[in-house]
C-alpha cells in the first residue's frame, strides 16, 4: 500500500443499527409485532422491548454520530411500524418517524443508507406462514412501495434484504425462523420466495426512486481449503457457492449458481418454481453490492456421514455437509472474547472475490468486534481491542481499493451499543457506550468510548491513523 493513501472525499465513512435492536419502543404508537418481538431469547440476555431507546433518543445519538464525523448513517426502517400487520393498512405515526430520523440526518448533512428487511418479519405474516408463503412476496411489495415513495426523494442509497443468507442457513439461532428444527427444503422455497421480492423492490425503487440505488446486503465468508489437498480445495469451492454464490448469483445474475443447484438437488432441495419467476429475477439490477464481513471459513473434504449443524453459545456457527465440506478452525487467526475469528486480509480477499466476480460498487455495510466493555468511574471506556482491530480492517479495505476495487463507503457494526441478536448487550460493539446491562435498563446514558475518538479523526484524515 501506498504510504499516507487516503481515501477519496467523497468516500462515505459511516457506521450501522438495525432497527430491533437499537430503537425499542416495541409496541409504541400503533407499532405491530416482528418475530423478533415474540422469540425466545437466551438466558440471561435482553430481549428487544426497550434496547437502548433510540426511538426516543434519535436525536441525541445522531448529534453524537455528527461529532464523531460520520458521512453516512445505515439503519434499518421497522416493516411493522410502517405496515403493523405486514400489510393493510399502514401507520402515519411509524411513517412520520422515520421522515423525522432521515431528517435529522439531512440536518447534519449524515447521508441516510436505509434497510428495508433486517430480520424483523411482521409476526402476523409469520403467523401465515411467513417467507414460506407466496403471498409474503407481495406484502413486502407493498411495503417496498411506501418506502420508496415516501423516502425515495431524501435516501441516496436502500439496501433491499439485509443478510438472506444468514437467514436461511441459521434462522433458528437468528429468531427468523420460529421453527428450531430445520426444514431444508422449505428453507431453500423461502429463499426463492425472498429472492422474489427483493427482485420486485428492486425494479420498484428504480421506478419510483429513479435518483436512488438499490442492492443487497449479504453476509459473506469465503472459505479457504484446509490444505493444498486437490479434495480440500473442492470443498472450498462447495462452501462459498451454498454459502456465498447461491445468493448473489441470484441478485445479480438472476440465475442459481451451478454448483449450489447441484448441491440443492442432490439433497432434494431443488424450490418450486413459478412460470416468469427468473425472468423477474433477471429484470431486476443492483447498483451496488452491501458486503457484511465479519470472518472467514475454513473447510476440508468431509466423507462422514453427519448433518449441516450450528451451535453458538459463545463459539462461532460451525458448518458441515457430507460430500461437500466441513468447517475446521484455522490455526493462524486469533478469535474474540466470543470466539470469533479475526481476519482482516481476509477481508480484502472478500472484497476482491466479490467484485471479481459480480463488476458492481460495493458498500460495506457491516464489520465490527463484540467485546466486553467497561465503564469505568470516570465516565472513559478503554477499547483497544476495538480500534486494533478497525486498523487492520482498514488498511486491509484500503489495500483493496489500492487493488481496483469501487467501495462506496464502510459502516461499521456498530454505531452505539445495542441489543446483540444472540448474545444481548454484554457484547458490545458501538463507538457510543449505552449505559444499561442485560439485566437492568439503569439509565441508558450515553458516553464516548476511546474508539469514537480514534474513528474521528480516522475520518478527518481520511482514513489514515
Amino acid at each position: 500500500m501506498k504510504q499516507n493513501f487516503k481515501f477519496d472525499k467523497d468516500f462515505l465513512w459511516g457506521a450501522s443499527t438495525s432497527a430491533y435492536q437499537i430503537e425499542g419502543a416495541w409496541d409504541f404508537d400503533n407499532k405491530g409485532k416482528s418475530v423478533q418481538d415474540v422469540k425466545e431469547v437466551f438466558e440471561n440476555t435482553s430481549d428487544f422491548k426497550v434496547c437502548v431507546d433510540h426511538y426516543n433518543r434519535y436525536k441525541e445519538d445522531i448529534k453524537l454520530f455528527s461529532e464523531m464525523g460520520l458521512k453516512a448513517y445505515r439503519f434499518s426502517i421497522a416493516w411493522t411500524r410502517i405496515l403493523p400487520n405486514g400489510k393493510g393498512k399502514s401507520n402515519k405515526k411509524g411513517i412520520d418517524f422515520y421522515h423525522r430520523l432521515i431528517d435529522e440526518c439531512l440536518k447534519y448533512d449524515i447521508i441516510p443508507i436505509a434497510t428495508m428487511f433486517h430480520f424483523d418479519l411482521p409476526y402476523a405474516l409469520e403467523k401465515e406462514g411467513g417467507w414460506s408463503n407466496p403471498a409474503t412476496i407481495d406484502a413486502f411489495e407493498e411495503f417496498s412501495r411506501i418506502v420508496f415513495s415516501e423516502y425515495g426523494e431524501k435516501v441516496p442509497y436502500f439496501l433491499s434484504i439485509n443478510e438472506q443468507n444468514v437467514m436461511i442457513l441459521h434462522g433458528n439461532v437468528i429468531g427468523t425462523s420460529l421453527e428450531q428444527e430445520k426444514q431444508w427444503k422449505g428453507l431453500y422455497q423461502q429463499n426463492h420466495y425472498m429472492q422474489i421480492a427483493q427482485a420486485k423492490a428492486t425494479i420498484l425503487c428504480h421506478e419510483l426512486a429513479p435518483n436512488a440505488k438499490i442492492g443487497p446486503a449479504p453476509n459473506i465468508s469465503p472459505a479457504y481449503p484446509k490444505s493444498c489437498s486437490p479434495e480440500d480445495y473442492l470443498a472450498a469451492m462447495n462452501a462459498t457457492a451454498i454459502r456465498n454464490w447461491l445468493y448473489l448469483d441470484l441478485s445479480v445474475y438472476g440465475q442459481y449458481n451451478f454448483q449450489a443447484w447441484n448441491y440443492l438437488k442432490d439433497r432434494d432441495y431443488l424450490p418450486h418454481i413459478e412460470d416468469g419467476d427468473m425472468e423477474l429475477l433477471k429484470q431486476a439490477k443492483p447498483d451496488f453490492i452491501a458486503v457484511n464481513y465479519y470472518n472467514t471459513m475454513t473447510v476440508e473434504e468431509n466423507t462422514n456421514k453427519e448433518e449441516s449443524s450450528g451451535e453458538y453459545g459463545d463459539q462461532q456457527i460451525a458448518m458441515a455437509e457430507e460430500g461437500y465440506y466441513r468447517q475446521v478452525n484455522n490455526p493462524y487467526l486469533k478469535e474474540t472474547d466470543f470466539g470469533w475469528e479475526i481476519d482482516p486480509v481476509g477481508f480484502r480477499v472478500t472484497l476482491r472475490e466479490v467484485y471479481d466476480r459480480y463488476k458492481l460498487p460495493l458498500l460495506i455495510s457491516e464489520n465490527g468486534i463484540g467485546t466486553y466493555d467497561k465503564l469505568e468511574e470516570d465516565g472513559t471506556i478503554h477499547d483497544e481491542e476495538r480500534i486494533f482491530y478497525y486498523e487492520q480492517h482498514i488498511a486491509q479495505l484500503a489495500k483493496a481499493v489500492e487493488d481496483g476495487v469501487p467501495v462506496i463507503g464502510y459502516c461499521p457494526w456498530s454505531a452505539i451499543d445495542l441489543i446483540s441478536t444472540h448474545q444481548g448487550i454484554r457484547k458490545r460493539y458501538g463507538f457510543v457506550y449505552v449505559n444499561r446491562s442485560d439485566e437492568e435498563l439503569s439509565d441508558l446514558k450515553r458516553y464516548k468510548k476511546d474508539s469514537f475518538y480514534w474513528y474521528k479523526e480516522l475520518i478527518k484524515n481520511r482514513g489514515t491513523f
